[in-house]
């Protein structure tokens, strides 16, 4: 709640030039009490009427309601009390419901006068507060999604999609109010109908406005239930966002990897294994981290990514013939935390196959980038780049490249020095037989300098 703040500032006090030349204990006894100037007075900020004052916050009002007990409340206020489980008037004690509250435009008017009045003094006006949602609003808007899409209707689906998207970002109120109305369920059904019709379905190689704009809505909703995942796991809805993925505007290409990032991280055996079958999602994938636009798809298509290769092999041998193991080790040299999260995991789990370990092996930067992010990233990130160094150094007998690579690099010293610090589970059990392959290499090794990639050799495609 804005309370009202003065803007004021004490002019500077003008002071004749022979003042600086009396002495300082001449100028003490000499001193003469001064006038209080007109703008100090004006300094005192105006008290508010406590008719103004919401009885749970004691700030002013933005926008009051009256409850049936007949005291007014803010209604972020009010709404934030019953939200936190209380089903009573905080004044009165009597049954109180959401629904019963009703805007008091009275009051609010004399808010907005007694701000105008008050202006000089600096005192902001209030704004007209938004009708919000109701119920029977957000139901109303949802079943006319639904009943556009039955007919077909492409255009009226757009708009009406991106009415619900505009409601739902303008406050977190009207979000859960379509949400409880099962917002994303009706636009994931729109959405799977709509690629069923022929026009649409003709031309799914370019950019489809309605299909955007209702992927666009459906992230404002999220979490998808059960209900809404199968609409959109379906393969003509699958085909339909890789497309977006690959040739939609780049709002679009977000929105379409935050979707299927969605779907990815339920964890849905039947969903992971529709996304594997979609022709193009692994290709797209690469495409969006190749060109990236912006960090959250990034992000979006690695954990898409991840949940993929560790449902299916095939999954991870098609990333790996793609390129996917060099073009983690290249986006890990400069990402940041929450990208080399993800990276690492994903390159984790393609070294479980061993293309993915010949592929990481022939690459200059693949051990450096690994020593180097076992610290001073994150715990998740230590444990991700102790378990593909673990990888890379025992898939590979005798001395192997790996090895004395990851020892030039000081890898063996931050191992002791992990271990002297505590890490837990499979990440110590990792780092101690990691540490025990690479004693019977250290003879003769010399340690070189990690902290940065200066000098390496970097193959750029």
């Amino acid at each position: 709640m804005v309370t009202p703040v003065s803007r004021y500032r004490l002019r500077p006090r003008s002071v004749p030039a022979a003042v600086s030349e009396i002495p300082l204990a001449t100028r003490r006894t000499a001193r003469q009490p001064q006038p209080v100037p007109a703008a100090a007075a004006a300094t005192t900020e105006p008290a508010i009427p406590s008719n103004f004052l919401c009885p749970i916050s004691l700030e002013m009002m933005r926008d009051p309601v009256t409850a049936p007990t007949g005291i007014t409340y803010d209604r972020d206020s009010v709404e934030g009390w019953l939200e936190r489980g209380h089903s009573t008037c905080p004044v009165t004690a009597r049954p109180l419901r959401a629904e019963d509250l009703i805007p008091n435009h009275a009051t609010r008017r004399m808010i907005q006068e007694w701000c105008v009045a008050n202006r000089a003094l600096g005192v902001e006006r209030v704004p007209t507060p938004r009708v919000p949602l109701s119920a029977a609003d957000a139901a109303e808007l949802l079943a006319a999604v639904s009943a556009a899409a039955r007919r077909g209707d492409a255009p009226a689906c757009r708009q009406l999609a991106a009415r619900a998207r505009a409601l739902g970002k303008e406050s977190d109120r009207n979000r859960r109010c379509l949400a409880a109305g099962g917002a994303a369920r009706a636009l994931s059904s729109a959405f799977s109908q709509l690629v069923d019709q022929p026009a649409l379905a003709s031309s799914l190689t370019a950019s489809c406005g309605p299909l955007d704009e209702i992927l666009a809505a459906l992230v404002v909703f999220f979490p998808l239930g059960e209900e809404s995942r199968s609409h959109i796991a379906s393969p003509a809805s699958l085909n339909a966002v890789v497309s977006i993925l690959c040739h939609g505007e780049t709002t679009a290409k977000a929105s379409a990897a935050v979707v299927l990032r969605e779907i990815a991280s339920s964890s849905d055996p039947e969903c992971l294994d529709a996304m594997s079958e979609t022709s193009g999602i692994h290709d797209a994938l690469i495409k969006l981290l190749q060109r990236p636009v912006s960090p959250q798809a990034t992000k979006a298509a690695l954990v898409t990514a991840y949940y993929l290769v560790t449902n299916s092999g095939l999954a991870a041998s098609r990333l790996v013939d793609l390129g996917m193991v060099e073009l983690l080790v290249e986006l890990l040299v400069d990402a940041d935390k929450g990208t080399t999260e993800k990276a690492l995991a994903v390159l984790d789990s393609l070294l479980l196959t061993e293309e993915g370990r010949g592929k990481a092996c022939a690459h200059a930067l693949a051990v450096p980038v690994l020593v180097k992010k076992m610290q001073h990233v994150s715990d998740m990130a230590t444990e991700f780049a102790v378990s593909a160094l673990w990888r890379l150094c025992k898939s590979f007998s005798g001395e192997g490249p790996c090895k004395a690579e990851a020892l030039q690099l000081g890898a063996f010293q931050k191992l002791l020095l992990l271990l002297q610090v505590g890490c837990m589970g499979v990440t110590k059990e990792r780092a101690s037989e990691l540490l025990r392959l690479l004693n019977g290499s250290r003879d003769g090794v010399e340690c070189i300098e990690t902290v940065d990639f200066k000098g390496l050799k970097r193959p750029f495609s």
